[in-house]
């Protein structure tokens, strides 16, 4: 008796293997056999012992006096210069801030007087060397032996001399301020032209008041592209305060400077500054990933994403697998 087979019966069917080749059933149980990349790690093994000489070198050269890095890493000297300098980077920064909020407001103003005003500052100061700034506002009395408010061409009421006025700190204030003020300056204006604008005129439709707007709306989705450039500025700024050693500031590098041009202990001392900076910087990053995270969180997945440590992991695969987290 013949059994007859419809043309779906023999499409579902199994074909069988031509000769030499596997069966489907045979590729799927093969096991998956990850692709071999020997450069990786040819390149890992070159890093490897550099690292390695790098630490041999850290150990076991005399010169570097550890001892001595160590006798001084508290000293009373160093920690004062190092309290100037996150005081100084801390004032910069809140004074820059504000100062860059007006400046973007203006340069997003429908006035083109306000936003020409807005662009000549950015243009101004982001072509002069902070260095020269700095020098500048310390020498301001060569310039202007004293200031003076009034009618202009006329009377004046209030004049102040400049000689004793604008001592190294504050021309270092005014001067890092003014630099800040014009990166922020454009950090925060990039930050909100890169919220749609339809979405302002979504909520202004709904009857929502310009500050509810740009409170609710506005702000909380231009933080995302304002925050890395802001935790990067940040560190920077922490970085550039070093330069207000040249006028005299007694910063970091400077207790430093003081120290060594006593006892020659150049290479020690800058180590002990080193260090300090280094320790400042990681903890500045920690905290700009948490404030990321934060204001990432609406944007990802699973309540915030991967952790800080999972993170760190993933990027050692030299240790271990990614988690599953981050594939």
């Amino acid at each position: 008796m013949t059994t007859s087979r419809t043309f779906d019966d023999v499409a579902g069917a199994a074909l069988p293997a031509p000769p030499g080749r596997e069966s489907d059933a045979d590729l799927l149980a093969a096991k998956v056999v990850p692709r071999r990349r020997p450069g990786q790690w040819v390149a890992a093994a070159v890093v490897l012992v550099l690292v390695a000489m790098v630490v041999n070198t850290l150990i076991t050269n005399p010169r570097f006096q550890w001892d001595v890095v160590g006798a001084y890493f508290t000293e009373a000297s160093i920690l004062r210069g190092l309290l100037l300098t996150v005081w100084l980077t801390a004032a910069v920064m809140v004074c820059g801030y504000v100062l860059g909020i007006v400046l973007a407001v203006m340069r997003l103003s429908s006035n083109p007087v306000l936003s020409t005003i807005s662009f000549g500052y950015v243009w101004l100061i982001r072509s002069v060397p902070p260095l020269v700034q700095l020098l500048f506002w310390y020498e301001l009395a060569s310039l202007y032996p004293q200031l003076s408010l009034g009618i202009p061409f006329g009377p004046s009421f209030v004049t102040v001399p400049t000689a004793h006025l604008f001592t190294g700190l504050l021309a270092a204030f005014v001067g890092l301020t003014l630099d800040v003020g014009a990166f922020s300056a454009e950090i925060i204006r990039g930050g909100l032209l890169a919220v749609e604008k339809g979405q302002t005129e979504a909520a202004q439709s709904l009857g929502l008041s310009g500050r509810r707007i740009f409170r609710r709306i506005v702000l909380p989705q231009a933080m995302p592209a304002i925050i890395p450039a802001s935790g990067n500025l940040l560190i920077g700024m922490l970085k550039a305060t070093a330069i207000v050693s040249v006028i005299a500031v007694q910063d970091l590098l400077y207790s430093a400077q003081l120290i060594y041009n006593q006892n020659f202990l150049i290479i020690p001392l800058l180590l002990v500054a080193t260090i300090w900076y280094i320790v400042l910087t990681t903890l500045l990053s920690i905290g700009q990933y948490f404030v990321e995270r934060h204001y990432a969180r609406g944007s990802a997945r699973g309540g915030g994403g991967p952790g800080f440590w999972q993170i760190t992991w993933g990027n050692l695969p030299l240790l271990g697998r990614t988690p599953s987290g981050l594939s």
